[in-house]
C-alpha cells in the first residue's frame, strides 16, 4: 500500500510513521527537510510528502534467491 492510500486510514498512517520514526532514532538519515528535529514529526512529514512508502500486507518480503 502506498503512503498516499494510507493517508485515508489514520491507523495505517500512525503505524507507518512510527516505524519510520524508529528508523530515524536508530540513525537513518532524514529524506527531506522538516521544521522539527523530533523523529516522530520528521517521519510524519516524510510520509505526508510521499517520500516514504510502506507495505501493510502483514507478510515479510522474501530475500532474493541466491544463484
Amino acid at each position: 500500500m502506498e503512503a498516499h492510500d494510507a493517508l485515508q486510514n489514520r491507523y495505517s498512517l500512525v503505524k507507518g510513521a512510527a516505524r519510520r520514526a524508529r528508523q530515524l532514532q536508530s540513525g537513518a538519515p532524514p529524506l527531506g527537510v522538516s521544521k522539527s528535529l523530533k523523529a516522530c514529526r520528521v517521519a510524519q512529514d516524510e510520509v505526508q510528502a510521499g517520500k516514504v512508502t510502506f507495505n501493510l500486507s502483514g507478510t515479510k518480503p522474501l530475500p532474493p534467491a541466491s544463484s
